[in-house]
């Protein structure tokens, strides 16, 4: 497996325990269709939230959550659409988060958690 995708499965295993310690329940990791992949989708409450995890070992180009760009925001809606049409989840709240991990050797990770980030 090449090092960077080591990085972002260990981030997002990362974020999975972060979501899971602070109350959320993650329904789906990684899910695909033909638009893209959702990095995690999981249940706060009565909120359904789509959660984007960008994983970094440094900060040389920015904060890792800084990774997500408007055009990716977008495409996060559009496949948050399709995962909804493809499961029989209901929720009265959807909410967009971005989770990012700084991943250093040697010293815990740290992790960021913005919900909703956009909209």
């Amino acid at each position: 497996m090449p090092p960077t995708t080591q990085l972002g499965a260990r981030g997002e295993q990362i974020a999975v325990a972060y979501l899971t310690d602070v109350g959320l329940r993650v329904l789906d990791r990684n899910w695909r269709c033909r638009e893209g992949e959702i990095d995690l989708v999981a249940r706060d409450g009565n909120a359904l939230v789509f959660c984007e995890v960008k994983a970094r070992r440094g900060l040389g180009y920015g904060h890792p959550a800084e990774a997500v760009t408007f055009a990716k925001q977008r495409r996060i809606r559009v496949l948050a659409q399709r995962w909804l049409a493809a499961h029989d989840e209901h929720a009265r709240d959807v909410r967009f988060d971005v989770v990012g991990v700084l991943v250093r050797r040697g010293q815990p990770a740290v992790v960021t958690h913005l919900r909703g980030a956009f909209s």
